[in-house]
């Protein structure tokens, strides 16, 4: 199916994605148990379509979800110095490689490590000008507020907060 796919002009495969979609969308459900189960699939995958929303987002920056979020817990420790296991601690996405993602981002130089003076075995990772500036730009140009805005009035968000904070282990 994939090569009768790749050989038909660019129009034919748009019309052929737009016709899977329906489909699927067609296919019935799985019957789901009881209201917890609901809540529980609810979540995830109201978790997931506001992901994509989020990473189309900070898309046109280079920088990925994961990435925003490693320079967001570094400016609320700014000026201080935050170490791996605190990032760790902090970070969204707990399956997240954070030493990965903080050499990523000093190769992009929004941050920079050195040693630490107390501890000769831990690294402090520090926000550089080039990161705030790029936290800046983001916070002036996107308003992720506007993901769930048009389908909640700010009684329900404050609401849904509650609501989620108190499944959080």
């Amino acid at each position: 199916m994939g090569k009768e796919i790749s050989n038909l002009p660019q129009i034919d495969q748009t019309k052929r994605k737009i016709e899977m979609i329906q489909q699927t969308r067609e296919i019935k459900p799985v019957a789901i148990e009881n209201v917890f189960q609901r809540a529980l699939v609810n979540i995830i995958y109201t978790y997931h379509a506001n992901s994509g929303h989020i990473k189309d987002r900070l898309a046109p920056f280079v920088i990925t979800p994961q990435q925003y979020n490693v320079l967001r817990i570094l400016k609320h420790q700014y000026p201080s110095p935050a170490t791996i296991n605190f990032i760790k601690s902090k970070i969204i996405d707990q399956v997240t490689d954070a030493s990965r993602i903080v050499d990523r981002l000093i190769f992009k130089g929004f941050i920079a490590k050195k040693a630490n003076d107390y501890d000769k075995r831990a690294v402090d990772i520090i926000l550089t000008e080039k990161g705030m500036a790029l936290l800046r730009k983001i916070e002036r140009e996107v308003d992720f507020t506007t993901i769930l805005s048009p389908n909640l009035s700010e009684d329900e968000a404050v609401q849904l907060c509650g609501l989620l904070e108190k499944l959080m282990p």
